[in-house]
């Protein structure tokens, strides 16, 4: 666990910040459409593609929600006691990208930050550093990248996993479709998180 010093957290008498957002079409959403990365005119017709394609949305979706933000706004703590923060969040997925390599090729891809003495070493790591957040951010690009080489490489969906499986005895036999599919959960579900922690930060509101 990170020392309380090292840990940024909100205080209380903040001021709390004033909710707002960049789009002017649809008040609810994070941009105008036409300047939003996440809408192409790719239509995606098979279960592949479609997969992929919700992978790709959520990846982008995160670096949005963390654009413009500097290291004190990215480690910025949610509310005591979670140690959980966007620049955190950066370093979970980063982890979970590696997860899919290491379960289904095999990979030797340890984990980059947790350890058995600190397992939530991705979020107490995540400090108020620039080289911290340069580093995530390097990581992150790279693990995503790989992990897309590996999934571009195996043309059945329905292949098993080749690695040995991390997730206990229910989990020894995986597909990759299951693998993808938990995958985009797991950016789903944080992506949420980053909603709030985006908006608790400088009051940025917007799916």
């Amino acid at each position: 666990m990170t020392d309380d010093a090292e840990m940024t957290t909100p205080d209380a008498s903040e001021p709390v910040p004033t909710r707002w957002t960049q789009a002017t079409v649809y008040r609810d959403m994070w941009v105008d459409p036409a300047d939003d990365p996440r809408e192409t005119e790719d239509e995606a017709l098979d279960e592949r593609g479609i997969l992929l394609d919700y992978l790709r949305h959520h990846r982008l979706t995160l670096e949005m929600k963390c654009a413009g933000l500097d290291a004190e706004q990215l480690a910025r703590r949610s509310v005591p006691p979670s140690t959980m923060s966007l620049l955190g969040l950066v370093r979970h997925l980063t982890e979970a990208e590696r997860h899919l390599r290491r379960v289904m090729a095999g990979d030797d891809a340890p984990k980059l930050y947790c350890t058995d003495e600190d397992r939530d070493g991705d979020f107490n790591g995540a400090i108020a550093d620039p080289a911290v957040v340069e580093d995530a951010w390097r990581q992150w690009r790279t693990e995503s990248e790989l992990a897309d080489r590996f999934v571009a490489g195996v043309p059945d969906l329905g292949t098993l996993n080749a690695g040995v499986s991390d997730l206990g005895p229910n989990g020894s036999d995986l597909s990759l479709r299951d693998m993808l599919v938990a995958h985009i959960t797991e950016y789903a579900r944080h992506c949420g998180h980053a909603d709030l922690l985006r908006e608790r930060i400088d009051g940025r509101v917007g799916q």
